[in-house]
């Protein structure tokens, strides 16, 4: 309709909720990873170590079931900050992979067609534009992560008793906020690695080359990451920067992430 003709009028209806507008995006790309085949593989492979260490802490409570193999054997079946340490380990390698894929979609294709604008026009800042990628990540590398690392808790705290639970209850949480600052890492470096490469196979490549980097013991994100989750679950320490020395500079790590992506994410690039 032509301006002149003044036929134009302002959206009267209700408003969607600023905090729902940091759903929408996650919501379709959900769908759309939802229709890959090697995620769905890949979700289904994240699932075996998870069922086994449920079967593992089924037989840890139920010693009368491995009389047959010696008094040793239910010794060996012991629920600690040990056990979860390794139940993270191995699923913080799923995450990876998951990011991996899942990451370089998010913003690469944006920048290569030149979608920024069109979001930024619409209410939505560019704070909240990273949020809501971010918010793809957190839903996709949670059902490897934490639910199933707080899942196994609670089945442990029901079958071991009260007791248990008020002796251990910092497992609990050193799974949950230790998964939730693991995802957050992983998610800033998907992003970061998706904004700067924009091409798919190139982003996910460098996501694997930064999760692995191997120049000092602190710089090391896996390494670092497995510091502060032996600390958080009172397992034994690694040798070398400790878990307050692995958190800092894990922080600095995010702070420097969430720079590259504030610079990174403009709607208009000027070039001299």
């Amino acid at each position: 309709m032509a301006v002149y003709r003044r036929g134009y009028q302002r959206y009267q209806g209700v408003l969607t909720n600023r905090r729902a507008r940091l759903f929408v995006l996650p919501k379709f790309a959900w769908e759309r990873l939802m229709q890959t085949r090697l995620v769905v593989i890949i979700f289904v492979m994240a699932t075996f170590w998870p069922v086994a260490c449920a079967i593992f802490v089924y037989l840890s409570n139920h010693s009368e079931l491995l009389q047959g193999f010696g008094p040793q054997a239910a010794q060996l079946l012991k629920i600690d900050g040990n056990f979860f340490v390794v139940f993270m380990n191995t699923q913080s390698m799923f995450a990876i992979v998951l990011s991996a894929f899942a990451g370089p979609s998010l913003i690469a294709p944006d920048l290569t067609n030149g979608a920024l604008p069109l979001y930024f026009s619409r209410p939505l800042s560019r704070t909240e534009y990273i949020l809501s990628r971010m918010l793809v990540l957190v839903g996709v590398l949670s059902p490897v992560t934490w639910i199933p690392g707080v899942l196994l808790f609670l089945m442990q705290s029901s079958m071991a008793g009260r007791i248990w639970f008020s002796e251990n209850w910092q497992l609990g949480v050193g799974i949950f906020f230790g998964f939730l600052l693991y995802i957050l890492l992983v998610s800033l470096v998907a992003l970061a690695s998706s904004a700067y490469v924009r091409w798919r196979t190139g982003a996910a490549e460098l996501i694997n080359q930064v999760l692995r980097v191997e120049w000092a013991a602190a710089l090391n994100p896996v390494r670092a990451m497995n510091q502060i989750w032996r600390s958080m679950l009172g397992a034994e320490p690694l040798n070398g920067p400790d878990a307050y020395q692995c958190l800092i500079v894990i922080l600095l790590m995010t702070g420097l992430l969430l720079a590259v992506l504030q610079r990174k994410l403009r709607p208009v690039e000027v070039v001299s």
